[in-house]
């Protein structure tokens, strides 16, 4: 009797007895009745060799992935290239670009820049002419820098004003000279600049501040200028003055010779009179 005086019952413990439950109060046979006919088998079974290798590759292409991710690019290039060396073989000389060729836009700015800038030069624009366009449109271009340094061989080179040139006044309020800081006695010039760019022959009026010193520098290098030009002129004409012998020939007539023989003697009177 179960309880002090409850009901009982014959076929109670048999069915404790027989009857194992589950963890969740569920007894074996009622799982069996409600598995589905899908439904894997509650014990695991041992996985093969494959599945387990398989799950490993998984998991290295995984973390190799997520390495390959918190790279850049040009780690990622230099990673690359040393598996190739690895399982490939060679040298990394082998693999290295030339740096011969390559240009900083500094570089390409000298190759293509220009004083001025016309409507021609503007046709077939590449990126280098158009860099080259961009640093001249922020140059300031009412005054002018010189450099005077060969002025003695009769060449000056002249640059526009950047801006800090602009702010601290320099080419206006100072010296126009590239290696002069003076502020009196300036004077203001208007210059025609004459220039050679890609093989083309241009001028350019072009104002420039100058001191007194410099100014004497210039008008030395105009007088030179007039001196050799006039010297030219002068070797010319007396070159010119003088006349060529011709050779003597045998078919030419008397009369020919009779006025050589007269200007032989004028000569001759010329220069007695010069030595006198």
């Amino acid at each position: 009797v179960h309880g002090g005086g409850g009901y009982d019952s014959d076929f109670s413990d048999e069915e404790g007895q027989d009857g194992s439950v589950g963890s969740h109060g569920v007894k074996r046979e009622d799982q069996l009745l409600l598995q589905k006919p899908f439904q894997k088998g509650t014990r695991a079974k041992v996985a093969h060799r494959d599945v387990a290798s398989q799950e490993l590759d998984r998991e290295e292409a995984r973390n190799r992935r997520q390495h390959l991710i918190s790279m850049n690019a040009f780690e990622r290039h230099k990673k690359f290239v040393g598996d190739y060396i690895l399982y490939y073989g060679g040298k990394m000389d082998d693999l290295r670009r030339s740096t011969a060729k390559d240009k900083t836009d500094l570089d390409v700015v000298r190759e293509n820049h220009r004083f001025l800038w016309r409507d021609e030069d503007e046709e077939d624009m590449t990126w280098e002419k158009e860099l080259a366009k961009r640093y001249y449109d922020k140059l300031f271009k009412e005054y002018c820098i010189a450099d005077l340094n060969r002025y003695k061989e009769n060449k000056f080179g002249f640059r526009w004003r950047i801006e800090n040139e602009v702010v601290s006044g320099k080419g206006q309020f100072l010296c126009g000279n590239k290696r002069c800081e003076m502020q009196e006695s300036l004077k203001s010039w208007e210059v025609n600049f004459a220039y050679v760019e890609h093989g083309e022959k241009r001028n350019a009026l072009v104002k420039l501040r100058k001191t007194v010193e410099h100014q004497s520098f210039m008008r030395i290098s105009y007088f030179r200028r007039k001196e050799v030009k006039t010297k030219r002129k002068r070797s010319s004409s007396g070159a010119g003055d003088e006349p060529q012998r011709p050779e003597s020939t045998s078919s030419r007539p008397k009369k020919l010779k009779k006025h050589k023989r007269k200007q032989k003697r004028s000569r001759k009177g010329r220069a007695s009179g010069f030595l006198f």
